[in-house]
């Protein structure tokens, strides 16, 4: 066998070896990426900070999301990350502009936390205004509700901020956390 004929088998396996060497890493990555998406998308991981365990976790705790009558708790996730996948990545990387502050001291006392809780409040709201309430309807179906089932009050805000194109949020401020102080009646948008 002559040398040329010899170096294209070996180049060949080589090149074979690299490919299979760049798909087990691929694997490797992907693996550990989706691990660190699910480590990172669970309320132990959330209340994991002080901030927030301290804090927003302590009122949720006294919500009707936490503990209520049917045994369904809502937890941070369910909240504030949304379940599909493109809009749950984009989530995940505005969540480092959060590890940043959580590293700068931002909220880091009770009393920073409060000094920003409108400033972070309206940002929640902003979001959830704009993807029309997403994370609230993973669990609450307007086509699934029984308005007959509700109390008239609950019955009419229903019926009418529907038929104005509200969402959830619009009306439900404060569900599972304590409204901040300093809002302003731009902040209210319940009323219609």
């Amino acid at each position: 066998m002559s040398q040329d004929q010899d170096r294209a088998p070996r180049s060949f396996r080589n090149q074979w070896k690299i490919l299979g060497g760049f798909f087990f890493l691929g694997i490797l990555f992907w693996g550990g990426f989706h691990w660190a998406l699910a480590a990172t998308n669970n309320e132990a991981f959330c209340i994991s900070c002080h901030e927030m365990k301290d804090n927003v976790y302590k009122e949720y705790r006294e919500t009707v999301h936490y503990y209520n009558p049917s045994g369904v708790r809502a937890t941070c996730p369910d909240c504030h990350v949304p379940k599909a996948w493109q809009h749950m990545i984009v989530r995940k990387i505005q969540a480092s502009n959060e590890l940043w502050h959580k590293f700068k001291g931002t909220i880091d006392t009770p009393e920073k936390f409060e000094g920003k809780r409108l400033e972070l409040a309206r940002n929640v709201w902003q979001t959830m205004k704009s993807t029309d309430s997403r994370e609230c309807r993973n669990c609450h179906d307007f086509k699934s509700m029984d308005f007959t089932r509700q109390g008239a009050r609950a019955f009419d805000f229903h019926e009418r901020g529907f038929s104005k194109d509200k969402t959830c949020i619009d009306c439900h401020k404060g569900i599972a956390h304590a409204l901040p102080k300093g809002m302003t009646a731009a902040d209210d948008t319940s009323h219609f």
